[in-house]
């Protein structure tokens, strides 16, 4: 039988920390650890109490959500070396076409953009437009400094790489535009009032207050769909998804796979253009 103790997972902390691990990596590993020892209420557990605990996260969520949950509890025990209370995952089907309720089209990004320069929100305008011309994480939107946009180039380091983006010229120009009206002359282009850089809960806030306006579901609008828009568009131009993940700093194409997934619309489009229905 196992226990956790609050020093183990502070020590599992520091371990992901010194393993350079992403910051929204370590919360989330930890978080999930945290979660668990608190169902527990401080009672010993083994493998058989993992799989109930496995049994109530498939009935409370999505399959991909249990998966990520197990995988940060199965890191956890190997840090632990507590190998037999690891579980496996869910098996699931790799998805085929995109939730047509989930997925931000073209039109409703254009809307969104017109909703905040309507608005007067020329930050929230251009900022969405930086995300969905060059694919970039909203976290590395922080790199889009005055020096970049002279550049026309971007240096993102994320997850422990380091990798150029490069800007397109339309971008550059208007973006030069914005920092000479606002009279920003160094650092990250989208800030806050004190000059530092705009962080997630920022953005997040500012285009879940435009969603109306524009006629968008809300559950449509935050950052990573802005990054999910340009790479559809880009690899239905291209259809080069090698290249896409180098562009969006993937280390596996499966990943990308994910986000060039067409929607049920276009893939049902698809299969009538076949011409194989004789009646």
């Amino acid at each position: 039988m196992r226990k956790i103790k609050d020093k183990y997972i502070e020590e599992f902390k520091a371990y992901l920390v010194n393993e350079e691990r992403a910051e929204a990596t370590v919360e989330k590993y930890v978080r999930d650890v945290r979660s668990f020892s608190i169902w527990l209420d401080g009672a010993e557990f083994d493998k058989s109490t993992m799989l109930a605990y496995k049994e109530k996260l498939i009935e409370r969520y999505a399959p991909a959500s249990v998966n990520s949950v197990l995988s940060s509890l199965n890191s956890f025990f190997s840090f632990m070396e507590w190998y037999d209370c690891r579980v496996k995952t869910l098996k699931i089907q790799r998805q085929i076409f995109a939730k047509p309720e989930k997925e931000l089209t073209k039109a409703e990004y254009e809307r969104l953009v017109r909703a905040a320069q309507q608005k007067g929100n020329e930050r929230l305008s251009l900022l969405m437009q930086t995300i969905c011309a060059t694919g970039i994480r909203v976290s590395e939107l922080c790199y889009i400094t005055c020096d970049s946009v002279r550049r026309q180039q971007a240096t993102i380091r994320c997850k422990g790489k380091m990798r150029e983006v490069l800007l397109p010229k339309q971008l550059c120009k208007i973006l030069k535009e914005y920092l000479k009206k606002q009279g920003i002359t160094s650092g990250s282009v989208f800030q806050t009032k004190n000059g530092k850089p705009l962080d997630r809960s920022n953005i997040w806030k500012m285009l879940k207050s435009i969603c109306e306006s524009a006629g968008v579901p809300k559950e449509k609008v935050f950052p990573h769909n802005l990054r999910h828009l340009f790479a559809r568009t880009y690899y239905s131009l291209q259809k080069d998804v090698v290249r896409l993940a180098d562009i969006l700093g993937h280390s596996s194409v499966n990943t990308t796979r994910l986000y060039t997934i067409e929607s049920g619309s276009v893939h049902r489009k698809q299969i009538q253009r076949l011409g194989l229905l004789l009646c």
